[in-house]
């Protein structure tokens, strides 16, 4: 194995994963290492790397030829692809050290795990050797020096430790799309979890509510005071922030829409008023809608902000006044790329189109799948019965209610064959 023989695992996080071709097939998220009934520091015997749909797999250590911090290269195209589960007798690195709260022998000084190293022997075997430790100082203003200690000084490395904190893992987990950090969210015990995501800001955690299982998510709010819940809720999508909210009783959803601003309640409010699985309940309230007498230029600069979804960027509506939904009469869409072959200074009055029918709120899904696959849209508009856009619904949408409701969930679905080639690979 080609690789520095000292590698501090918290670096690893996130790293790439490649083949023997120089494909990429997944990232790496946690190391495993087992433990031994003598005082010796554990054996690492692989790694955890997350693979496209979110599954997470084992990598034994005896198939990977090379470890960096900027990739981490494996000496087969063939994985076994079965969903990683934890023996008794393991642990995870990242995620049940960081954090933890030790003493550094001689003298019982106590600190916290910042970072752990694995070693490899002459043999070839790979053990935990060191682990970076920062002392605890008792001052809120000043960060205690940061020591490199043999596994074998530090107490409190074993067993339960239900004082951990959350800064050391959430710098680990700070760079993860939100999708990835849901997914990593799920892997943690219910309470690290419900810790980790309250100290979230309130708009990443609600990027990562909206990418979790419904009942994570109800767990996840449940954990925080009300006045929290509603400020998360207010930072979703109306359409995400509906969705939760139906999975709670009614008398809750009342208590956190109040605590809301008005005016993100009342989206709120309207959607969870349409029948489910009809447009309606499915859409967004707040596509980019300009006027007609705006130009390309505007609207190019529109949908390049970066809070916007792909596929709510995809196109822009064209309404009368009011430009807040319901607006007024709706009259057409402008998909990006013919604002891209438009001059600048064009009105989009001149270059709407309007020969697609819109939804109405009532269409159900299956009706809207069809229409979207025949047209080759991304979102399509839905209209009140005077022609005012209410909202738009997307491709991403339709996927989150024709999908099972627990897609989400790690657990669902079946397991593929345990071996399979990935990234084009031989045998």
């Amino acid at each position: 194995m080609t690789t520095p023989t000292r590698i501090y695992i918290a670096r690893l996080a996130g790293v790439a994963v490649f083949d023997p071709n120089g494909d990429q097939v997944g990232r790496i998220r946690d190391a495993v290492a087992r433990l031994r009934p003598t005082q010796r520091p554990p054996e690492v015997v692989g790694l955890v790397a997350e693979m496209p749909m979110r599954r997470r797999i084992f990598l034994s250590i005896n198939r990977i030829t090379s470890i960096d911090s900027d990739a981490v290269v494996l000496g087969t195209g063939t994985l076994n692809l079965r969903r990683f589960e934890k023996r008794p007798n393991e642990l995870l690195v990242l995620q049940e050290l960081l954090d933890r709260r030790v003493q550094v022998e001689p003298g019982g000084q106590p600190g916290s795990v910042v970072d752990v190293a694995m070693e490899c022997s002459r043999g070839g075997e790979w053990s935990l050797t060191r682990v970076a430790v920062r002392e605890q100082t008792g001052r809120l203003t000043r960060r205690g020096h940061l020591h490199q200690i043999e596994w074998e000084r530090v107490r409190g490395l074993s067993g339960i430790a239900d004082t951990r904190g959350t800064a050391n893992l959430l710098a680990v987990l700070e760079d993860m799309r939100p999708a990835d950090l849901a997914n990593a969210l799920q892997d943690l015990p219910d309470t690290r979890r419900n810790e980790v995501a309250a100290a979230l800001d309130d708009e990443r955690l609600a990027d990562v509510l909206s990418e979790l299982p419904e009942h994570d998510q109800v767990e996840i709010l449940a954990a925080l005071d009300r006045e929290r819940a509603a400020d998360v809720l207010e930072e979703m999508d109306p359409d995400d922030a509906a969705d939760l909210l139906s999975e709670l009783p009614p008398p809750e959803q009342d208590v956190l829409l109040d605590l809301m601003q008005p005016d993100e309640a009342d989206p709120v409010r309207q959607l969870l008023k349409y029948t489910p699985g009809t447009a309606g309940s499915v859409m967004t309230s707040e596509p980019v809608i300009l006027p007609p007498d705006a130009t390309v230029a505007e609207a190019l600069a529109r949908i390049r902000e970066p809070q916007l979804s792909p596929a709510i960027a995809a196109q822009v509506f064209v309404s009368r006044a009011p430009m807040t939904t319901p607006t007024g009469r709706y009259l057409g869409m402008v998909h990006f790329q013919r604002l891209l072959r438009e001059p600048p200074a064009d009105l989009l009055g001149g270059v709407v189109v309007n020969d697609i029918d819109p939804l109405r709120a009532t269409t159900p899904l299956p009706e809207i799948t069809r229409r979207m696959a025949t047209y080759d849209l991304v979102a399509m508009p839905v209209i009140d019965r005077n022609n005012r856009l209410v909202g738009a619904v997307t491709v991403d949408d339709v996927l989150d209610h024709l999908l099972p409701r627990d897609w989400r969930d790690r657990d669902a679905g079946a397991s593929p064959t345990p071996s399979e080639p990935v990234g084009g690979a031989d045998g």
